[in-house]
């Protein structure tokens, strides 16, 4: 027996009758047919998963979908202009070759964004410690900090 959920997701209302035990990122990527939120550790370790609830950035494979009724979920896919144009953030990504595999790459975006209002010239370390919650196992991490700084620079202007 499901129960009943109404979650805005990206700007659009979704309503479903989801399983007591549906994750947030389950919703996501099932429901609402956007696979950009990436399914990695299922334990809330890598990252991979996060999106914005209220604008705030969680990990979605933590959160139940009906602990996000009426809420607000921003994903990925929801930080591009109607238009297609990137946000300045996964903008930097590209630009600063942020990613390799790209697996990590929409929970660092996602990570990254919630930064704009905290940190406004960090320095790598203090990048590092942000995104201490997001695993990447290709990069090193030097041009994900050059991007998010980059990213948080342009999204200041």
């Amino acid at each position: 027996m499901g129960i009943p959920v109404s979650i805005n997701v990206n700007g659009r209302a979704v309503d479903a009758d989801v399983d007591p035990r549906t994750l947030l990122v389950d919703f996501i990527r099932t429901h609402c047919r956007l696979t950009g939120t990436h399914v990695g550790c299922d334990t809330a370790q890598c990252g991979a998963c996060t999106v914005h609830v209220d604008g705030r950035a969680v990990k979605s494979c933590n959160l139940l979908a009906a602990q996000a009724n009426g809420a607000t979920v921003l994903t990925i896919e929801g930080l591009a202009a109607a238009n297609g144009d990137m946000h300045p953030m996964q903008a930097a990504f590209k630009e600063c070759h942020g990613l390799q595999c790209g697996f990590c790459t929409p929970g660092m975006v996602m990570s990254a964004c919630e930064l704009s209002g905290k940190l406004t010239n960090p320095t790598d370390e203090q990048i590092r410690d942000a995104l201490d919650g997001n695993i990447c196992r290709c990069t090193g991490y030097h041009n994900i900090v050059k991007a998010v700084k980059s990213g948080l620079s342009n999204m200041q202007k």
